[in-house]
């Protein structure tokens, strides 16, 4: 009996301790991201501020939509490469239409929509591999926002470059849209029963085809669903720069992907976490602010960004491999 009960407490010790490394795991983003906004405040304690907030912030919004569009992909097991270039087109569709021609603008995102809805259907009926066809998408996109528009330029509507620079109370408008777009992201993704059905069919699709539900819709819907993402992507992206630009996000497309993976998520298909994907993107826009307030080079500074991901990531594997 003695023996029963001292051997109790090491196998409630024994659970409890892969469930705390999951935890850190899931986690690791936000501390990466605490950690250089405590380097940051150190250095600047200005910076500490509504103002300061806003101007290290201000440029993660479209990052976290584009972000946020990855992860629909990835959600299923494939990979988008179309996302900056797709987000770029929007910037030129709206600086160019959106001001004069609204309903002309708004046919254009919805064909464009459709578009991403209409390829991801291509990938599914015949079996294509995501990489080459969005690959393929994203010369379309670049071609297509480059005869609208051969040089940057064009006008944000007055309505959208106001919004952009709106000033809400208690936290810039950069952390209030991210913290929404998670808290939708999760409610939907995460904790609906809906969102199990779209999660299974990137993990299990012949399960979820066995239990009724149209796989073919699911991805037909889920690109949709990313086509529109991006879709504001590119919306706040023009609200911010007030113009337009086909090359102007084509890092987007990576660094979403690295916000994917940073907050959790996985390439073998349904395993991804909104929360961690919004809290990943900020990471990787306040990378470059840190950098700038190190003092590092700009000609160093992509080099030590790709440093920053790594080292986050390598964590999360050594946390991984501590919890299996």
């Amino acid at each position: 009996m003695s023996d029963a009960v001292a051997r109790a407490p090491a196998r409630s010790s024994s659970k409890a301790r892969p469930a705390l490394l999951n935890a850190l795991q899931v986690g690791l983003p936000a501390i990466a991201l605490l950690v250089m906004l405590a380097i940051i405040f150190s250095i600047r304690p200005a910076a500490m501020s509504y103002f300061g907030f806003h101007l290290l912030f201000k440029l993660s919004v479209p990052l976290v939509f584009a972000a946020l569009a990855q992860m629909m992909v990835i959600m299923l097991g494939d990979i988008d490469l179309s996302n900056g270039a797709f987000v770029g087109l929007i910037t030129c569709v709206t600086a160019l239409y959106l001001g004069d021609a609204p309903a002309l603008a708004l046919l254009c995102y919805l064909v464009l929509i459709a578009a991403y809805a209409g390829f991801g259907l291509l990938i599914h009926s015949r079996q294509l591999p995501s990489i080459i066809v969005t690959l393929g998408m994203s010369f379309i996109w670049l071609g297509i926002a480059v005869i609208l528009l051969p040089a940057p330029g064009g006008s944000a509507p007055a309505w959208l470059a106001s919004f952009m620079s709106w000033q809400p109370p208690l936290m810039p408008l950069s952390i209030w849209l991210a913290a929404l777009a998670a808290l939708a992201g999760h409610l939907v993704i995460s904790r609906s029963s809906y969102g199990v059905v779209l999660r299974g069919a990137g993990g299990n699709p012949r399960a979820v085809a066995r239990a009724g539900w149209s796989v073919i819709g699911i991805r037909v819907a889920v690109y949709a669903a990313a086509g529109l993402l991006a879709c504001l992507a590119g919306l706040t992206l023009t609200g911010l720069t007030t113009s337009g630009d086909a090359n102007v996000a084509p890092a987007y497309t990576l660094l979403g992907v690295g916000a994917v993976i940073l907050g959790g998520g996985a390439f073998t298909g349904g395993v991804v976490s909104p929360v961690g994907t919004v809290i990943g993107a900020l990471t990787l826009s306040l990378a470059g602010s840190l950098l700038s307030f190190l003092q590092v080079p700009p000609t160093w500074q992509i080099g030590a960004q790709g440093v920053i991901l790594f080292l986050v990531l390598a964590g999360r594997v050594l946390l991984s491999e501590r919890a299996r």
